[in-house]
């Protein structure tokens, strides 16, 4: 799963989760721009900046088979040179307009982000240069050379971590030959060249599949205009076809020789989309088994019951389609398989019995109310509204999101938890120690 650093989603996560009732103050208007792009914008005039960013249907699900991270490096490459601009021109002209550019890739979206002084002379140059960044890359070779051998001595030395191995190993695992499980590796990045950053910047970075978000001292006459400014020079054309949904895996059992003093344990299965209807009922439920921290059951019955971890977790990351959800720990080597046991009875005995009411409420009562956390500045909202015009929620999710919290039963999770969360299906890999024959394994970064 070709992720950077904590994901989008999962900071508005946080961020909703003690929102509480400024969620309602947020307005959201959206229009199609001529270019095809559809267009998400909130008023904020109390700081005279403009955040902006534009997302694209180009994550790394849509690398080529055997050419993993041509998507990551084609968006990192973006201001490597453009519209006749050198890297360096292209840092110095943001420099001198006091603006700041962002962004990233994962399995399922490429996003370029700009913030801007509001003012015109700052804000139309800063835009004119994204929109250059957009529409008109040059992937210089020198660059492109530059950046692959930095990514390959980046993953060269992953191979040797035991949590990269843990995590990339999973990923394959859990999905197979679906596109979520096609992680970069040092063979993949071998062979990418400039010619594929080209053509994958041509045939996904268009205009019908563009998200544009503006939040800040802008009214929409203006952002309509520069909207259609950043896009209407990209390629129209279909979006891509919507990504199958992973097939469950057949439970298994995964060691992974290693030296390292901590054994890295990690378990799960695909489970959920972004506008899965059983979202909810997940979401709280998962609070309850292992997202929420001291007063989760796993950290209750690995950490405190038996001292087998500092930590012990588990977490839901939506996606377009099914994506994972993941139980995990670090723990003795000589204790893996007991703290394995003790993970699986507590899952077990959820399935079984779901959660007392005790914990539905107190679990409710803190996601709704207590992380304290307040919508105080413009790039919490761009976040959170970016992700729910990229995966096309509802206007009114955040609105409607503590009441649907507030509905969820002990029986609904206990059910949702059943039919989602099925122990004939649940990957395990164990990375540390030897392997189930007591000799050793091959180590490996997996797929």
């Amino acid at each position: 799963m070709k992720r950077l650093g904590l994901s989008l989603f999962g900071g508005v996560m946080a961020w909703c989760l003690g929102a509480g009732s400024s969620l309602a103050a947020v307005d959201i208007q959206t229009w199609i721009a001529p270019s095809g792009a559809r267009v998400f914008l909130v008023e904020s005039h109390t700081l005279p900046m403009v955040d902006i960013q534009v997302d694209f249907q180009a994550g790394g699900a849509l690398d080529p088979g055997d050419k993993a991270g041509v998507a990551a490096l084609t968006q990192a490459l973006l201001d490597g040179g453009a519209g006749g601009l050198d890297e360096a021109a292209i840092s110095d002209r943001l420099a001198d307009l006091g603006a700041r550019l962002g962004g990233g890739a994962d399995d399922d979206r490429a996003s370029v982000s700009l913030r801007t002084l509001a003012d015109a002379a700052q804000r139309e140059p800063a835009v004119a240069l994204l929109r250059t960044l957009l529409t008109d890359p040059a992937f210089p070779e020198a660059v492109v050379e530059r950046e692959r051998a930095r990514t390959l001595a980046g993953l060269k030395d992953a191979e040797t971590r035991p949590d990269s191995i843990a995590a990339r190993r999973f990923a394959a695992a859990i999905y197979g030959d679906h596109p979520y499980g096609n992680d970069p590796t040092v063979d993949s990045v071998a062979r990418i060249h400039r010619d594929d950053l080209v053509s994958f910047h041509r045939r996904y970075y268009r205009a019908p599949g563009a998200t544009v978000t503006l939040v800040g001292d802008i009214q929409r006459p203006e952002a309509a205009r520069i909207a259609q400014l950043l896009t209407e020079a990209l390629p129209g054309g279909e979006s891509p076809a919507p990504l199958p949904v992973p097939q469950a895996p057949g439970a298994s059992v995964i060691r992974i020789a290693h030296p390292s003093a901590q054994a890295h344990v990690l378990m799960g299965m695909p489970v959920l989309a972004r506008d899965d209807p059983d979202y909810f009922p997940l979401l709280v439920g998962n609070y309850i088994l292992g997202g929420g921290g001291f007063v989760s059951r796993l950290t209750h019955e690995v950490r405190e019951r038996r001292g087998l971890a500092y930590s012990a977790y588990s977490y839901l990351h939506p996606a377009q389609v099914a994506g994972p959800f993941q139980i995990g720990l670090q723990t003795k080597v000589s204790q893996a398989d007991l703290a394995l046991g003790v993970v699986n009875e507590t899952v077990r005995a959820f399935l079984d019995k779901g959660p007392t009411p005790a914990e539905v409420t107190a679990a409710k009562s803190n996601i709704v109310n207590g992380f304290g956390l307040r919508l105080d500045s413009n790039r919490k909202i761009l976040d959170y509204v970016a992700v729910i015009g990229f995966y096309r929620l509802p206007l009114d999710w955040l609105d409607a999101y503590p009441k649907a919290v507030s509905k969820v039963t002990g029986a609904a999770i206990q059910d949702a938890f059943r039919r989602r969360v099925d122990p004939g299906h649940l990957v395990t890999v164990v990375v540390g120690g030897t392997d189930e024959g007591g000799g050793p394994v091959a180590p490996g970064a997996g797929k």
